[in-house]
């Protein structure tokens, strides 16, 4: 299985931290998330997808699994966890609709999700709600305002349930990355996306 358990001092929860389309569990992004995860007292598994494990082996390019194959392959690990500290799930992007699809599985606690795909880049018409509806856990949506596949003005248009929590990032994209102009920094965003997650996962644990 190809995975990785990064482990937090006196850990408050475990997170499985799913990649997205584009890059694999070592790309700079999810390992920079990962360590600032880590540093908040929290484990983080993460792991490749099967088409991700392929392209490491043949370095050939290949386009996602189909979502069945996804969902196999992350309930795995959810299915794998025998840890008694609380179990979070999530992902960037795809990993994070996978994560959502995946939400009411009994030993989840909540979801995360960074940069959720409310839709294909520049077919706005092609939803892909359904997860977030059938959800009944808490989620937790971190969005930049300007995000190709779900900008801010477009989601709070779809009108969600309470039990989605959303917190926008001024002008992020679909990685949180903010424009010079706007007077952010892409660090500063993904610092805040951590710090957002932290605090969705502490607020639920105290409130068991």
């Amino acid at each position: 299985m190809d995975r990785k358990i990064d482990l937090a001092e006196k850990p408050t929860a475990t997170l499985i931290f799913a990649h997205g389309a584009g890059a694999d569990m070592d790309s700079d992004y999810i390992e920079n998330m990962t360590k600032a995860l880590v540093a908040q007292h929290l484990n983080v598994i993460r792991f490749n997808f099967p088409y991700m494990v392929q392209r490491k082996i043949d370095g050939k390019r290949r386009p996602p699994n189909r979502m069945p194959q996804l969902l196999e392959e992350y309930l795995k690990h959810i299915n794998d966890y025998s840890d008694a500290l609380p179990l979070f799930i999530g992902g960037k992007s795809m990993g994070s609709r996978v994560a959502t699809t995946l939400a009411n599985e009994d030993k989840v606690q909540g979801v995360f999700c960074i940069g959720y795909p409310f839709h294909p880049q520049k077919q706005p018409e092609k939803l892909r709600l359904e997860p977030l509806q059938a959800c009944t856990k808490p989620v937790l949506i971190v969005q930049g305002t300007r995000d190709a596949l779900g900008n801010e003005d477009e989601i709070i248009s779809y009108k969600l349930a309470d039990n989605i929590n959303l917190k926008f990032l001024e002008d992020g994209d679909h990685d949180l990355k903010p424009r010079v102009k706007s007077g952010f920094k892409h660090q500063q965003h993904k610092d805040s996306a951590v710090n957002a997650i932290a605090e969705f996962v502490q607020s639920l644990i105290n409130s068991k």
